[in-house]
């Protein structure tokens, strides 16, 4: 799985993007973002209350629940506001 941080999120886990490969137990985005906070301190720190976060997978806006799976594009960023 290819995966990709933006703003704090970025600066918090200290890369831009990553590959790797996914525990079978990951299913979900919620999964995946609980076994990222598992991965240091630097991602427990990016994903607090990962409620304030924003997912794309594939580029489509998703939730919690949508499924994820090893060939997939993952993208997490902060809340964008308009003006």
């Amino acid at each position: 799985m290819k995966i990709l941080y933006f703003a704090w999120l970025k600066t918090r886990t200290g890369i831009g993007e990553e590959t790797v490969a996914l525990p079978a137990a990951v299913r979900t985005v919620d999964d995946l973002i609980g076994w990222l906070k598992t991965r240091g301190a630097g991602y427990a720190e990016a994903f607090p209350d990962p409620s304030v976060v924003r997912v794309a997978v594939n580029q489509e806006y998703a939730k919690g629940h949508a499924p994820v799976g090893p060939e997939d594009e993952v993208a997490f960023f902060p809340p964008v506001t308009g003006g």
